[in-house]
């Protein structure tokens, strides 16, 4: 089975890839960094066919160049600078730096080896090629697109009847049935309703014209465990300092539980409160820590409600309801809804990740709230930063 190029176009990818790469390009250029890809699900297996066309995919990602209307659409963003524009206009994906395999038993593997401004690109590009291939060869991609339409036929009309009541955005890339499935669900819920705000995948904001979304990820936290100057339990408060001398206050929704959001909290000081808009939950009970996040705000004095709670932990439409209808007169609330948008179908998604392990050889990990998402191939080194954020949070609370 051959298939079409599942990327077309170097925009095809997440907002924040772009925020945060412009940071690196800025400041840390000379950081190198390791990715691994991981399958959560039990049982999944690759065949020798599907690891093939990756490979192909692969090969066609890297003959990509940024177009001129492309770079120009990323020109206009307001707070995208004109220099790291320049850059990517000579930036390019380089295939040395991607090495896919399959064991004997099915499991694949995708390693991402390069310079981090460059490796980190990578992520979203190799994730909507491995979860499209995977599911057009597994099984018939005709019946997932039907019972996909059937699914976003019900979740329009319940928007359009006032069941669902709240504002949301698309955050499907990396788990995304298809290209094209993703650009049909993006289309109709931005024409068909008034309750989509935008969505991450930069190429559709630029083709529907609407609002690109996104500020940063796991990794951009993660990235300052790999500067040997930065003491591991302070890498929130360097990440954010340089995120807003970057941005200067533009977008600027922190994520709070790359290594746990008590810790998140201590950085989180009254100029960072009042620097950034709001914050980005993504693990841990959403209910919990949207009380925290509010108590958070008053302590320093601030009016939740000037501020943006955004929900983004595999959120269904449901759940996003629940949260709304609980926070909504409490703070500003808004969610970024990926694999229930551009994946929901007859059969399970996938959970699939490729996280940054390594920058510049020492290992680097996300704690989150919720132990389960842990990631880290070394775990001498997880156990050493969990004791260090340990250490950090029973020092402050002898302080007060």
């Amino acid at each position: 089975m051959k298939f079409a190029p599942i990327v077309e176009s170097l925009l095809d990818t997440d907002l924040y890839k772009f925020n945060m790469d412009q940071v690196i390009f800025h400041k840390h250029t000379d950081l190198c960094g390791q990715y691994y890809f991981k399958c959560r699900n039990a049982g999944v297996k690759f065949t020798p066919e599907m690891a093939a066309e990756i490979n192909e995919q692969v090969d066609h990602l890297c003959s990509l160049r940024f177009k001129k209307e492309e770079l120009d659409y990323l020109r206009s963003i307001r707070f995208i600078k004109n220099d790291y524009v320049e850059f990517l206009r000579l930036w390019h994906p380089i295939r040395d730096y991607v090495t896919v395999k399959l064991s004997d038993d099915g499991e694949l593997s995708v390693v991402v080896d390069g310079p981090l401004f460059s490796a980190m690109q990578f992520e979203i590009y190799l994730l909507e090629i491995i979860n499209e291939i995977y599911f057009r060869m597994n099984y018939d991609y005709d019946e997932l697109v039907k019972s996909a339409e059937e699914r976003l036929d019900k979740k329009i009309k319940a928007f359009n009847s006032g069941e669902y009541t709240f504002k949301f955005a698309e955050f499907g890339c990396r788990r995304r049935l298809s290209r094209e499935w993703e650009d049909v669900v993006v289309r109709r819920f931005c024409k068909e309703t008034n309750n989509c705000v935008g969505t991450s995948n930069v190429y559709l904001a630029m083709k529907y014209n609407v609002t690109p979304i996104g500020t940063y990820a796991h990794e951009f936290v993660q990235m300052y465990q790999g500067i040997d100057s930065i003491p591991l339990a302070y890498t929130n408060h360097h990440a954010m300092h340089d995120w807003y001398d970057e941005y200067k206050g533009d977008n600027g929704t922190a994520l709070t539980d790359t290594i746990t959001t008590d810790l998140f909290l201590l950085d989180f000081d009254r100029s960072m409160v009042n620097n950034y808009t709001g914050v980005r939950h993504d693990s841990g009970d959403p209910f919990v820590w949207g009380e925290k996040i509010i108590n958070h705000y008053k302590s320093y004095g601030v009016d939740p409600k000037t501020k943006l709670l955004l929900f983004s932990d595999s959120l269904n439409f449901d759940k996003a309801q629940k949260l709304h209808e609980y926070f909504c007169n409490k703070t500003k609330v808004s969610f970024g809804i990926g694999t229930f948008v551009a994946n929901d179908t007859c059969v399970p998604a996938l959970n699939i990740v490729i996280k940054l392990q390594y920058v510049n050889g020492l290992p680097v990990a996300k704690l989150s709230d919720d132990v389960g998402k842990a990631m880290c191939r070394d775990e001498e080194y997880l156990e050493y930063l969990k004791r260090s954020v340990d250490f950090r949070l029973d020092r402050e609370a002898h302080r007060k």
